[in-house]
C-alpha cells in the first residue's frame, strides 16, 4: 500500500470481540436458535422490559438527530449519583471514554500504566496515540496496586484500573484501592473502570471524591452494557471533575449517544427489578460454576463480575470444540492466557448446557 499510514499501526493488534451467534451459525451450519453465547459478559435476560417498551415508542423518531447534549439522561444520572450534569460525559459505550482520555492526554513520549491481564482496549488505544505502555505483572491474576504506583514516572499520563477486572474477574482489596486512589500523583489521570460495579455487594464508592472536588485526576467509567443489558445500543458514561469533563466534551463527536441509546438508558434506570433479577441470577451462576469446577478439579479464578475464567489446557481447542456443540465461549490467548477460556454467566439452563459441553470437550 502506498498510502502513508501511521507508523503506530504496524504493531497495533486488532481487538477480537466475542463471536456473534449469526457468524458461528453460518460457519458451522448450525441453526442460530440452537446456539448460546456465553462469551461477551452480556445480560442473559436481555434488556430491561421498561427499556424495550421505551424503544418501541422512540423508533418513529429515528429520522431526527438526537439531543447532542443528552439533557434528560444526564439530569437523571446526575440525580441518581448526586453530582452535577457537568460531571458527566456520555460515550458510545464506556469504550469511547477510553478514547476521549487518550486523545486528551497522550502522545509520543508519554506512557500509560496498566496491569498484566488488563482489558485489551487500554493498551491498544494508548498505542494508537503514540504512547508507550508500562505493563505491571499481575498478582494472583489481579492488580498489584503498590507496584503500579511505583511504575508511574515523569512521562506517565494515565493509569488504567478495572475493578472488578476484565478478563480475570478479580477485585482489589478495599483498603489497597482507597490508598491507591489517594496516592496517584495529581498530574496523572486515574481511569477507574467500573463496568461491573453493579455486581458487587458493597463496592467502594468514589463518587463523593468527585462530588466534593477532592480528586480532580480521577474519572470513573460505567456502562449500560452489562447489568442493564444494553450492549447493542452502545451507551456508557464517565464521572469526573467538571474541568476534565469540559475538556473531554471538546473531543466527543456530535450525537455519539444516539436516540435509541439515550431512550433505553433513561428507562433502564427505573427498572430496579431487572437489576435485582440479574444480580441474583449472577450470584447463583457463579456459585454453580465454582462448585462444578472444583469437583472437576479445574483451576478457576474466583470472580466478582458476571463471568468466570477457567483453565482448560488448550483454550483455543476447547473453544473450537464447544462452538461445534453450539456454545460460544471466549478463548484467552489474546490476553496471554492460552490455557484458559472465559465463560459469561448465563441463565440456569445456559449454565448447565455450557458445563455439559465443557465436560464433553475435556
Amino acid at each position: 500500500m502506498s498510502l502513508p499510514l501511521s507508523s503506530y499501526l504496524k504493531t497495533l493488534p486488532t481487538y477480537q470481540p466475542g463471536r456473534p451467534i449469526e457468524e458461528v451459525a453460518r460457519e458451522l451450519g448450525l441453526a442460530a436458535d440452537s446456539i448460546i453465547k456465553v462469551a461477551s459478559n452480556e445480560n442473559p435476560f436481555g434488556p430491561s422490559p421498561l427499556a424495550v417498551a421505551a424503544l418501541h415508542k422512540a423508533i418513529p423518531g429515528v429520522n431526527l438527530y438526537p439531543d447532542g447534549n443528552a439533557f434528560y439522561l444526564k439530569q437523571k444520572l446526575a440525580a441518581k449519583l448526586m453530582v452535577e450534569p457537568a460531571n458527566l460525559v456520555l460515550g458510545n459505550g464506556s469504550n469511547e471514554i477510553i478514547e476521549f482520555v487518550s486523545h486528551a492526554l497522550l502522545g509520543p513520549d508519554t506512557n500509560v500504566v496498566v496491569s498484566q491481564y488488563c482489558f485489551a482496549i487500554y493498551p491498544i488505544v494508548a498505542k494508537m496515540s503514540g504512547a508507550s505502555v508500562i505493563t505491571v505483572p499481575a498478582k494472583n491474576y489481579g492488580h498489584d496496586l503498590p507496584a503500579m504506583l511505583r511504575a508511574i514516572n515523569e512521562r506517565t499520563r494515565i493509569v488504567f484500573v478495572a475493578n472488578p477486572n476484565n478478563p480475570t474477574g478479580t477485585l482489589a482489596a478495599r483498603e489497597d484501592l482507597i490508598k491507591f486512589v489517594n496516592e496517584v500523583p495529581d498530574d496523572v489521570l486515574l481511569v477507574l473502570d467500573e463496568a461491573y460495579i453493579e455486581f458487587l455487594d458493597d463496592p467502594v464508592d468514589f463518587v463523593p471524591l468527585i462530588r466534593l472536588g477532592a480528586r480532580k485526576n480521577l474519572i470513573l467509567m460505567r456502562t449500560f452494557s452489562k447489568i442493564y443489558g444494553l450492549a447493542g445500543v452502545r451507551i456508557g458514561y464517565g464521572i469526573a471533575e467538571a474541568g476534565l469533563i469540559s475538556a473531554l466534551e471538546k473531543i466527543r463527536q456530535p450525537f455519539n449517544a444516539n436516540l435509541l441509546a439515550q431512550t433505553a438508558a433513561l428507562a433502564a434506570l427505573d427498572d430496579d427489578a431487572h437489576v435485582h433479577k440479574t444480580r441474583s441470577n449472577n450470584f447463583g451462576g457463579l456459585e454453580f460454576f465454582a462448585k462444578a469446577l472444583r469437583s472437576l478439579k479445574l483451576e478457576y479464578v474466583p470472580s466478582y463480575a458476571n463471568f468466570i475464567l477457567v483453565r482448560v489446557g488448550d483454550g483455543q481447542r476447547v473453544f473450537n470444540d464447544m462452538q461445534k456443540l453450539g456454545v460460544i465461549t471466549r478463548p484467552m490467548g489474546g490476553y496471554q492466557l492460552p490455557e484458559w477460556i472465559r465463560i459469561s454467566i448465563g441463565t440456569k439452563q445456559e449454565n448447565e448446557r455450557c458445563l455439559d459441553a465443557l465436560i464433553k470437550c475435556l
